[in-house]
């Protein structure tokens, strides 16, 4: 064999024995959707629950002003022609500051819902890790992926500790 041969063969050998190695001491994995447990835990759903509500009173309010600025809009177009130039003015301005206040408040409740749903998920996570750690433990589990983040595209369903997770929070919030 040539020189250049023999180096592939002991580079193919070597890199053989490092995969078989590896393959050999294999991690045991776990999966959590946590979509699910958000879905499915009593606490998540008090928590999406919560943000529906919030986002529902900003729904109503918003359609108020959008009834108001309708009630303007119909009351300037009616009465246009019997106006004195001083109260179509002010009835023009009435409309744009009633326009900005909407804008306003649908930008303000956005940002205010964003922020509500961070504290929200966050207080969530940070009830369900130590959680996750202790079943983790339990069985013995190397790693634990969240399906949400992970981008698996397959796998055992005997390794979804999902379900697992969900009554453990739950049992976790019972007493409180």
């Amino acid at each position: 064999m040539t020189r250049p041969t023999t180096r592939f063969l002991a580079l193919a050998v070597f890199t053989g024995l490092i995969l078989a190695n590896g393959f050999a001491q294999t991690a045991k994995i776990g999966v959590l959707n946590s979509n699910e447990v958000l879905e499915k835990s009593a606490e998540g759903k008090r928590a999406i629950a919560q943000l529906m509500e919030r986002n529902k009173k900003l729904e109503d309010t918003i359609t108020k002003i959008d009834d108001q600025i309708r009630q303007l809009e119909t009351r300037f177009n009616t009465q246009r022609m019997t106006l004195t130039e001083e109260a179509a003015i002010q009835l023009t301005s009435d409309i744009q500051k009633k326009r900005t206040d909407r804008t306003r408040m649908a930008e303000d409740g956005s940002r205010e819902m964003q922020e509500l749903q961070v504290r929200l998920f966050t207080r969530l996570q940070n009830e369900l890790l130590p959680i996750i750690e202790q079943l983790g433990k339990e069985k013995g589990m190397d790693l634990i992926l969240d399906l949400e983040k992970s981008g698996a595209v397959y796998f055992s369903d005997a390794i979804n500790i999902t379900d697992e997770v969900i009554r453990r929070y739950d049992a976790s919030k019972a007493g409180r």
